[in-house]
């Protein structure tokens, strides 16, 4: 994956767990401790080390998104700081892992959605599989994306 550039002053570039751990803490520690009261200790899992990481990056240099692929098909993570909501931030970090699973030869794309972001994800191609469930608190919902036959 390549660096990109979007119209909205913002960069995407690929992470590295080790290299990038503090912007993707931080980022994401803002978005899902402090904002959402996620517990510190089920926001960081197992999967992280193996996880493919994405960063959008402000002009000034600042990390402003996260988000991560898993070796089990899923995309998760996606965390946008709140002054950059509505921006394209999101969007873009979710259209560039979906080209990076397309790239990978996935199947199809997973991820467990909080209910009330369900909408972005079903514009962007996600079904809806079964009912919410809660997780951690927050009511969810598992989604697929076929990628290919």
């Amino acid at each position: 994956m390549t660096t990109t550039s979007t119209p909205t002053d913002f960069t995407l570039r690929p992470a590295s767990f080790i290299a990038d751990r503090e912007a993707l803490r931080w980022v994401r520690e803002e978005v899902f401790v402090a904002e959402q009261h996620i517990p510190p200790d089920t926001e960081w899992d197992s999967l992280d080390p193996a996880g493919d990481h994405l960063l959008a990056i402000s002009s000034t240099g600042a990390p402003i998104g996260t988000a991560r692929l898993t070796p089990d098909g899923r995309f998760s993570r996606l965390a946008v700081l709140k002054p950059w909501r509505g921006r394209g931030v999101g969007e873009a970090l979710l259209k560039a892992m979906i080209d990076k699973a397309r790239a990978n030869g996935w199947k199809d794309l997973t991820l467990y959605a909080q209910v009330a972001n369900e909408g972005f994800y079903t514009r962007h191609g996600f079904v809806s599989i079964g009912e919410p469930f809660d997780d951690v608190g927050i009511p969810h919902q598992f989604m697929r994306l076929k990628l290919r036959d």
